[in-house]
């Protein structure tokens, strides 16, 4: 189980600055136009921090398909790369804690942006508290359906074959799945079944977050992947965060070292 050992990583907490968490874009759906205006929300909604950022999270799936070939970078996406980077060469480190959708990020997003790519779960120390951080996809018990799904797509080797379809083809195919997928379907808040959600979230996440408490103590979990807004207190004072997505909920997590909190961004998207 990839949780057992979480990696224990940098320490922040700055006077007057804030951490931030934002979560599930799914960017490339349900269509180009769609996707682009919600891409221009998130790059507001960047600047609109940046005075305040010490450090941000973006806690996976922030595609709804990606991959990477060696020589090719997928279409579209420009002017937030360039936002990322601007942050980033300014002195804001942006960790990326890969998510289910984007599992074929390699090093694209590390070498030539800047961004802190994650692939387990891991500890960070913010204003003195530990938070424990990870997307969420696979962790607790059950769900051994994608579990056994993930396996297939984490193989180098299938890795390697798809990496043999050349790039138009390889990103048609992805994007033909892609857009079939329940989330490409959820265009207005509250699609989803809030208690669906909830329910999945209880059979697993609680009783996982305890097991960690077992050898690691953590004052916050933050997950994305769910697609809703939940905070659960644990009996010895733990918060879990789910925070939400940028589909229905344009919702983020923010950590000014004294509250943990949700919030929404409704710039118009005229400004």
């Amino acid at each position: 189980m990839p949780t057992q050992n979480p990696i224990v990583l940098n320490t922040y907490g700055t006077k007057g600055k804030k951490i931030y968490f934002v979560a599930d874009q799914h960017f490339g759906i349900p269509n180009r136009e769609k996707s682009h205006e919600r891409e221009k929300l998130l790059i507001a909604w960047l600047e609109e921090i940046r005075p305040d950022a010490e450090v941000i999270f973006f806690m996976g799936d922030l595609f709804d398909f990606w991959f990477e070939y060696r020589q090719v970078v997928q279409r579209g996406y420009v002017r937030l790369f360039g936002k990322l980077a601007e942050l980033i060469d300014a002195g804001i480190p942006i960790y990326y804690f890969r998510g289910n959708h984007d599992v074929w990020a390699f090093d694209y997003l590390e070498t030539e942006i800047g961004m802190h790519l994650k692939r387990q779960p891991e500890i960070f120390t913010l204003f003195g508290k530990r938070f424990f951080l990870a997307h969420g996809d696979g962790l607790g018990k059950g769900d051994n359906g994608y579990k056994m799904i993930k396996k297939v797509f984490e193989c180098r080797f299938n890795q390697w074959c798809f990496r043999w379809i050349h790039p138009d083809w390889g990103t048609r195919l992805g994007w033909f799945f892609s857009r079939r997928s329940r989330y490409s379907k959820t265009n207005e808040r509250g699609e989803e079944n809030v208690t669906e959600t909830e329910r999945s979230f209880n059979s697993r996440m609680p009783d996982f977050c305890r097991k960690v408490l077992e050898t690691e103590p953590i004052d916050y979990f933050i997950f994305g992947h769910y697609h809703h807004i939940i905070e659960k207190t644990l009996d010895n004072g733990t918060k879990i965060f789910t925070i939400g997505d940028w589909m229905q909920w344009f919702s983020y997590g923010v950590f000014d070292g004294q509250t943990m909190k949700i919030e929404h961004f409704t710039k118009s998207q005229n400004d």
